[in-house]
């Protein structure tokens, strides 16, 4: 068994190629995923659908058949070709593909090194998926280890200090632009979801007065009556009116297509900053003189910054998913080998009863001495087999052996694939890998 990351982020890929991966719902997911575990080369799979990235989590029994299965898969979804998708994607096998996902789980690989919304939104992921039932048990564990190494890189430095997001990002080159003059304004938030919410805080935080717009009002309604005072909540059907008056905006819908075109301009005069956080976008492109318009991508110098001044804490965060990764393939080598010493011994003991059965029927044995030849036997191969499974054991944790445990299961006829390792875990001091 391996473990595969396929990834589409804005570390190789552009925003208009992470427009057309995006998922717009999740069951559009639920449907790749179906396709995924279809194919027998795939044990389990989850996908991750951010405004930073598309990136599919796998269990396989091939990386290389599972790897051109999702190539093949997302360049239907997408309509984008194979080869170009194949050209972009960064392809993490095994552990690798370990460091990877514990690195974006504690927000090192993000756009914003140290934004907070990432490590919920890869729980939510394998929730999906779990749901659906394409995933379980393998992707499971490398989640729950992923939470735990977030858990020590938050508690190690102080990387997610005041946490940063691309909300945060979008209101802070906002004040940069407008200076002290943003105090007073009035910021109009497009999209009430989790995006919208945290823009509307920041644009509180540094002074401006809010208006949300959804299109359920209720919803809106309820949002702005959390957030204080000084939020207001509006429809999609007055939209023309605020992009009209107001020039500060943010919009972070789910909308598949733009929701705010160069149609819905009557004042082109206005001078207007705007920023776009949505995957796929939502303002679409528009000749107008005094538009300054910031996209996701936009803010990647902004991110760069921000890591610069976080390098020493990011360096330390490293080190730990280092060490997590390190760990959690001891835990997985370890743990799996018990059920491959529990067969052994269990096909000797197996061995044992036909002989001693064949001996009986042939009288080579007399009954009368039967329970003492079979204690004879049992005793002569546990002294055989206890320095190999000790070794076995030993070796287990040590990663220049990793292949050890497959050659031992071809050797002896042992098959592992639908064990329960839970069962093992007091088996051995050290935990590790499973096939």
């Amino acid at each position: 068994m391996y473990y595969q990351v396929v990834s589409f982020s804005h570390k190789n890929c552009d925003l208009a190629m992470r427009e057309k991966l995006a998922f717009a719902n999740n069951e559009e997911m639920k449907e790749i995923l179906d396709q995924l575990i279809h194919f027998e080369f795939i044990h389990e799979a989850f996908i991750i659908s951010t405004c930073n990235r598309v990136e599919i989590v796998l269990a396989t029994r091939d990386n290389f058949s599972s790897f051109h299965a999702v190539l093949g898969l997302m360049s239907q979804k997408s309509g984008l070709s194979f080869y170009d998708l194949k050209n972009t994607a960064k392809r993490y096998d095994d552990e690798e593909a370990i460091r990877h996902i514990f690195s974006v789980v504690s927000s090192l690989d993000s756009l914003v090194v140290g934004e907070s919304q990432i490590t919920g939104q890869v729980k939510d992921a394998f929730r999906v998926s779990f749901q659906n039932g394409t995933a379980g048990k393998r992707l499971n564990r490398v989640i729950s280890h992923a939470v735990k190494c977030a858990a020590q890189v938050r508690n190690a430095t102080n990387i997610s200090q005041n946490p940063i997001s691309i909300a945060s990002v979008a209101v802070a080159q906002a004040h940069k632009l407008l200076g002290d003059n943003i105090q007073g304004m009035k910021g109009i938030v497009v999209g009430a979801g989790e995006m919208g919410v945290l823009a509307a805080k920041h644009l509180l935080r540094v002074g401006c007065d809010v208006v949300i717009i959804g299109r359920d009002l209720e919803k809106v309604e309820k949002v702005s009556d959390l957030l204080g005072e000084n939020v207001k909540a509006d429809t999609m059907e007055n939209l023309p009116k605020y992009l009209n008056r107001y020039r500060l905006l943010f919009s972070a819908t789910s909308s598949p297509e733009p929701v705010i075109t160069q149609s819905l301009i009557e004042n082109e005069t206005l001078p207007r900053h705007w920023f776009d956080m949505a995957i796929p976008r939502d303002i679409a492109d528009m000749d107008l003189p005094k538009l300054e318009l910031y996209r996701i991508d936009d803010l990647k110098s902004i991110s760069n910054e921000n890591h610069a001044m976080r390098q020493e804490q990011a360096i330390r965060a490293a080190e730990i998913v280092e060490q997590y990764t390190e760990e959690f393939y001891a835990w997985l080598r370890a743990l799996s080998i018990e059920p491959v010493i529990k067969q052994m011994r269990q096909h000797v003991s197996e061995a044992i009863d036909k002989e001693m059965q064949r001996a009986l029927k042939k009288g080579f044995v007399p009954p009368e001495y039967e329970a003492n030849m079979r204690k004879m036997a049992e005793q002569m191969f546990n002294r055989f087999l206890h320095d190999p499974t000790q070794n076995l054991r030993k070796s287990s944790t040590e990663k220049k052996n990793a292949n050890c445990i497959e050659a031992v299961k071809k050797m002896f006829n042992v098959d592992t694939e639908h064990v329960d390792l839970k069962q093992y875990k007091n088996d051995h001091h050290t935990k590790g890998y499973n096939a």
